[in-house]
């Protein structure tokens, strides 16, 4: 019987559950287009040897990942404004993101 090994890592203030090969969309990330990064903050590993559920982090666990790219995500619109007042403000956003692929599940 084939285990499936994965983590759960967080990033940017969000959790995610990876495997190797996946690929994540994540917060901005400072680190060059086709450089490793390693990902640290592993919550939960789950592999052949059971689930290790970390207090907050699992020790010594880590995830490598390969940065594919950077971009920004589509522009929403932030729109404010005041009844009867002759009140409007129109505000785009375009968050930053970073692409990673998951290489590598160290536990």
């Amino acid at each position: 019987m084939d285990v499936l090994k994965y983590a759960i890592i967080e990033t940017g203030g969000k959790q995610y559950k990876v495997a190797e090969g996946d690929t994540i969309v994540v917060e901005r990330l400072d680190a060059p287009e086709g450089s490793q990064v390693e990902l640290d903050k592993v919550l939960l590993v789950a592999g052949e040897d059971g689930v290790k559920v970390g207090t907050p982090f699992v020790e010594g666990a880590k995830v490598v990942a390969n940065v594919v790219e950077h971009g920004k995500e589509k522009k929403i619109l932030v729109f404010k404004y005041k009844p009867k007042k002759n009140y409007r403000r129109r505000r785009g956003h375009r968050q930053p993101f970073t692409k990673l692929t998951i290489a590598q599940l160290v536990l």
